[in-house]
């Protein structure tokens, strides 16, 4: 019974997700090892999923361990140069066997449908064609780069057509030339290309890893393009403590370069993690890296429409004694006086500042994280947000009164004060004795 009401649940918060992506365009972009790992039947499972719950899917696929592994065998030496595979006509014939061995195979694995799988009764179209106009890359640092191109053109209009018919659009990374030519080309370039020439919602790259570790081996769920390129940066302090593999930093650059363009999110997930892409996409926190222009996290002013996550967020703390209690009506009356952390449209976060500017102080008021956030420092940053707010109001002090948190406060900067310490105005219940804690704004950096 326990399980079955977490999954009610599960179902339940995942539907403002289910809304927000049906009908839009989201690109997946697979690569070689993912196709061959022995979890691809469960992702071939959620791509299903994600059909029928009516989300636009095109899948952008590479080969480079198959490429690899038919060279081998022919005795060809591969070489590479700014991570590109240089492409000689010799290996042409091996580049188009294993791409069209490989589209086979997807295929085959989006059109079962056997009775008692995720796939029965998904009956998937699925289409490829020549999508993609390519162009030789030429000579790069004296190299050159033979039959490895770059994108020409992408037939938007086509591919816009299928998958207004629900189909599934399948894009090998090669592209063609109006001489007839075939051009290998970088999955994860052309993924990022295909998501910005379709205005696609999202871009999804799958990796072994579950995103991007920073050098303690921590995930970081969430990256600027700014961010992103100081990791991929060789030069930069934080690349030279990152132990980043090639296609990590390759999709890290097409990533950041498809945000650049226009794509509002780009997500880097593991192939190798049962769920990973429904997680991502379907859960608030996700499980991979998300790269975005700009933090996923924003705080901002409160407006009236968040009234109703403010008073959800405060609401156990005023019942617990940690704060005091406010009606709907006073904190409407209020709201200039508040800054909210939100997350996916979720306030997670608000805090308030009452100006005293006769005495140039601040009171901190209604401040509170939601409790899943409490240990990812979002309690910090909308403390930062309220001094940077008091400091353009000319505030020189922040004072807060608490019963329960004297020691959060006192390990950023608070210092105990009396109660004859507050500003002439403002009154103190002596029937709550709340501890009375202040910090000198004016001497921080």
């Amino acid at each position: 019974m326990s399980e079955m009401k977490e999954w009610v649940g599960w179902f339940r918060k995942a539907s403002p997700y289910i809304n927000t992506h049906r009908n839009k365009v989201i690109v997946l972009a697979i690569s070689g090892e993912t196709l061959q790992h022995q979890n691809f039947d469960n992702i071939v499972h959620d791509i299903a999923l994600l059909n029928s719950l009516g989300v636009r899917l095109v899948i952008v696929f590479g080969a480079r361990p198959q490429i690899d592994a038919a060279l081998e065998k022919n005795n060809i030496v591969a070489s590479f140069h700014q991570s590109l595979r240089v492409t000689t006509p010799e290996m042409m014939p091996y580049v188009l066997e294993a791409y069209g061995r490989l589209r086979s195979e997807i295929e085959a694995k989006l059109s079962m449908g056997v009775v008692n799988s995720p796939m029965h009764g998904a009956q998937i179209n699925v289409v490829s064609g020549n999508f993609v106009m390519a162009k030789p890359h030429g000579v790069s640092a004296g190299i050159d780069l033979g039959l490895t191109g770059m994108v020409r053109r992408i037939d938007v209009a086509t591919i816009a057509g299928h998958l207004n018919s629900s189909a599934i659009a399948l894009v090998p990374a090669v592209g063609y030339s109006m001489s007839g030519d075939v051009f290998n080309l970088s999955y994860e370039a052309l993924a990022a290309e295909v998501a910005v020439k379709l205005s696609a919602e999202k871009l999804v790259y799958f990796a072994y890893d579950s995103g991007i570790k920073n050098s303690k081996g921590e995930l970081l769920k969430q990256m600027t393009v700014a961010e992103a390129a100081n990791y991929t940066d060789e030069k930069s302090h934080s690349a030279g403590q990152k132990n980043l593999d090639q296609e990590q930093i390759n999709q890290l650059t097409a990533a950041a370069k498809a945000c650049e363009d226009g794509v509002s999110r780009v997500h880097m997930v593991s192939y190798a993690h049962d769920g990973a892409l429904l997680e991502e996409l379907f859960t608030r926190d996700g499980h991979g890296t998300m790269v975005s222009i700009d933090h996923y996290d924003q705080i901002r002013p409160a407006k009236l429409e968040d009234t109703n996550g403010i008073l959800e967020l405060i609401r156990p703390l005023e019942e617990q004694g940690f704060l005091v209690r406010r009606s709907r009506e006073l904190l409407e009356t209020e709201l200039d006086y508040f800054l909210v952390d939100v997350r996916d449209n979720a306030i997670i976060g608000c805090a308030g500042l009452y100006p005293f500017p006769d005495d140039q102080a601040g009171e901190l008021s209604c401040f509170a994280v939601d409790p899943n956030y409490r240990r990812h420092g979002r309690g910090d940053r909308l403390l930062d947000a309220i001094e940077a707010r008091a400091k353009t109001q000319n505030l020189s002090k922040l004072f807060v009164l608490t019963t329960k948190t004297e020691h959060w406060f006192k390990e950023r900067g608070f210092s105990l004060v009396s109660a004859q310490s507050l500003p002439g105005n403002k009154s103190y219940n002596a029937d709550r004795n709340a501890k009375v804690l202040m910090k000198i704004l004016n001497e921080q950096n």
